[in-house]
């Protein structure tokens, strides 16, 4: 059964690399590790390819550390040098800047701005050229139901965005993968424990998003891949003109 989830991961990744024409041969790619299952699932998908394909690419892991007390840093790092991936850790208070009283309104959006800032300024230093994010097919259906309910606009992550005019890439190779699939691939490779120190991590509006949908799959198993599926099939006539 392990060889079978290693499988489907490898053949979701595959397509969404090919799909979107993500990596080349030379290619230097910083990869955002949280220590979730999402980010180590896709460093160990990237470094497995290596000795599959008849193209070479750098690999370098990047933590953000958010400066909560209960950081798993250590964890990751000793979990990285295991696995012999290259792992820079960064010590930043971004997570209590984004807690603190000035801020309470929204502490993840200034958190995740900073956040996705440093990491393209550590892309810059290390010379990379892309950047791999770990956000899978459920995080690209719930950012499309985010955007619509809390900022009136019909749009999502998608897999493959140039930055800088196209001097950094940001790629999503899990972009096809589910997230439950992921869950069970990280339990078959005993991935280490990191729980998200973040104190809002189970309030945030993404996790109502998720709440909903979760409801909503459960009714029928057809939805998830339909609402997928439709942000490639828009029929632009049947919608309404810009105000």
């Amino acid at each position: 059964m392990s060889r079978f989830r290693d499988r489907t991961i490898r053949r979701a990744v595959g397509q969404a690399l090919h799909q979107y024409n993500m990596i080349a041969d030379g290619d230097t790619i910083a990869v955002g590790l949280s220590g979730g299952k999402d980010s180590l699932t896709l460093m160990w998908a990237l470094h497995e390819r290596l000795r599959r394909i008849p193209i070479h690419y750098s690999l370098f892991g990047i933590y953000i550390d958010l400066g909560f007390t209960e950081s798993p840093s250590q964890r990751i790092e000793r979990y990285c040098a295991k696995m012999d991936y290259s792992l820079r850790v960064e010590h930043t208070d971004y997570g209590i800047q984004g807690h603190s009283a000035e801020n309470r309104e929204n502490p993840c959006f200034l958190c995740a701005r900073l956040r996705r800032k440093r990491l393209f300024e550590i892309a810059d230093e290390l010379g990379c050229n892309k950047l791999a994010l770990g956000h899978n097919m459920d995080d690209i259906i719930e950012t499309l139901f985010l955007n619509m309910c809390y900022s009136g606009e019909i749009s999502t992550m998608v897999p493959c965005q140039p930055f800088f005019g196209g001097k950094l890439v940001v790629i999503r190779p899990l972009a096809y993968v589910h997230e439950q699939a992921i869950a069970r691939f990280a339990q078959d490779h005993n991935f280490p424990d990191c729980p998200n120190p973040c104190p809002t991590a189970k309030t945030s509006k993404r996790s109502e998003i998720k709440e909903m949908l979760n409801n909503l799959y459960q009714k029928n198993k057809k939805i998830k891949g339909n609402i997928f599926r439709s942000m490639s099939n828009v029929k632009h006539d049947y919608l309404l003109k810009p105000r």
